[in-house]
């Protein structure tokens, strides 16, 4: 299983498993990582799991589709590496990503 390195707003780093095929919002949400809410449960219907992919990896992600766009023009502090954990599926070449949580969702 590849490792997730998930980044809160404040630098406090949780390394954790995530299975291949699921996406990386179970992942925070099976592992009870602070800042990560789903409030919608995967549905890309909240963007309460808006995370920031680290740059090295975004050319390794299927880029987001036009509903996930759409969710994104609603968040506060959007960045070009902005994505919804609930949208980015992780497969074994994912292991040692690295993806943090902006300022809002930590508080």
């Amino acid at each position: 299983m590849p490792i997730i390195t998930y980044i809160e707003h404040n630098g406090m780093a949780h390394q954790i498993e995530v299975a291949s095929g699921d996406n990386l919002m179970q992942g925070a949400v099976n592992n009870a990582i602070p800042g990560i809410d789903a409030d919608c449960g995967g549905g890309c219907a909240c963007a309460t799991c808006h995370i920031y992919i680290e740059e090295s990896w975004m050319e390794q992600l299927i880029g987001a589709d036009a509903m996930e766009q759409a969710m994104l023009e609603c968040v506060q502090e959007l960045r070009p590496n902005s994505r919804l954990a609930c949208q980015v599926c992780v497969n074994d070449a994912h292991d040692g990503m690295r993806v943090a949580m902006p300022q809002h969702q930590g508080m």
